[in-house]
């Protein structure tokens, strides 16, 4: 039994596939939890780009990242659970493989974001070109990945 099979072969695939109730709930948490990161991530990103120029970047990047956080970690849970569903389908997706190339492709991003030596002074009204490219990148990543996620389920 290969990696894929024994996915589909796990207890929470076997309820999500017999129960539609489980996998209605299941994929609407996951729909709430991908709501739960985007939205923190855009309005961060927004922020970096220029909007909402009264409000300070730090207390909205505190209570927003956790936001984000808490939102990537149900996305994932929940992520992987419709994965289980049929993974071996899944593997060979396009859609499905493209979304998480985005995904990867948005975590550097966020890394590199947080680590340019212009990221400690954004907050002080002189957003460097590096981070407002960083927040813009954010947004397109983030479009992105929400495009492939609709669209696995039309290849």
């Amino acid at each position: 039994m290969d990696i894929l099979d024994a996915i589909g072969a796990w207890p929470g695939a076997v309820l999500l596939r017999s129960s539609s109730l489980a996998y209605l709930l299941t994929n609407a948490a996951h729909i709430l939890s991908i709501a739960l990161l985007v939205g923190p991530v855009i309005t961060l990103d927004l922020k970096l780009l220029g909007l909402f120029g009264a409000v300070p970047l730090a207390p909205l990047h505190r209570v927003l990242t956790r936001v984000a956080l808490a939102g990537f970690a149900g996305a994932a849970a929940t992520g992987l659970a419709l994965f289980s569903v049929r993974p071996g389908e899944y593997a060979q997706n396009p859609a499905f493989l493209a979304k998480l190339a985005l995904i990867a492709l948005a975590g550097l991003n966020v890394l590199v974001l947080t680590r340019l030596p212009s990221w400690p002074g954004a907050d002080a009204g002189g957003t460097s070109g590096s981070v407002k490219l960083a927040a813009a990148s954010s947004l397109v990543l983030w479009l992105a990945i929400v495009i492939a996620g609709r669209w696995i389920g039309f290849v």
